[in-house]
């Protein structure tokens, strides 16, 4: 019997199946925990996912809308980017509020870190509370096209809990922060 924090997969091969400046997939053949021959797909992410939550003294917070190729769909959400591996989150996060909102922060709070999709990539993220909030003017890479809104939080929370935001970095980003602020320790 194996322990549970054993690997139970044996992988028999691997091939790299396609690779670009942000993604790689591979296959691998595996023996599968039950014993079985079968093939798994990993996706191996460059960067880490950054998670920015702004938020002002008088409770605002600043979402992020933009059209997500992947979904066909149009998404709300946190500033949120990405940092090369190796490099500081924190400069990243940094990097990430000024392009897409033209906000500096003084106070930074590492507030969750997640893997996302863990069934099918090794994607870690990592969330960061900006406060003490300054307007400077935004910088967009030219793959986005952003329409931003200042709203207070707590109409943030709504649309996380009627299903308005879906994105997987804002959902738990607003959660935890909701939770700090009932457990009084924001």
């Amino acid at each position: 019997m194996h322990h549970p924090e054993e690997n139970p997969w044996q992988i028999v091969s691997e091939k790299d199946v396609y690779d670009n400046q942000w993604i790689g997939l591979t296959e691998y053949q595996v023996i599968n925990p039950s014993g079985n021959p079968g093939i798994y797909g990993k996706v191996r992410f460059k960067n880490t996912a950054i998670g920015v939550l702004p938020l002002d003294e008088e409770m605002n917070t600043y979402l992020v809308g933009q059209y997500r190729f992947p979904l066909s769909q149009y998404s709300w959400e946190i500033p949120e980017g990405g940092g090369p591996l190796g490099t500081s989150p924190l400069d990243s996060a940094k990097r990430e509020l000024l392009e897409e909102t033209g906000l500096k922060a003084g106070s930074w709070t590492e507030l969750q870190r997640m893997h996302l999709s863990n069934s099918v990539s090794d994607e870690l993220c990592i969330i960061y509370l900006a406060r003490e909030l300054k307007q400077f003017e935004a910088e967009p890479e030219d793959t986005e096209q952003l329409v931003i809104k200042k709203i207070p939080f707590e109409e943030a929370y709504r649309m996380v809990t009627d299903g308005s935001i879906t994105d997987a970095i804002t959902v738990a980003a607003i959660l935890r922060l909701r939770v700090m602020i009932l457990e009084n320790e924001l």
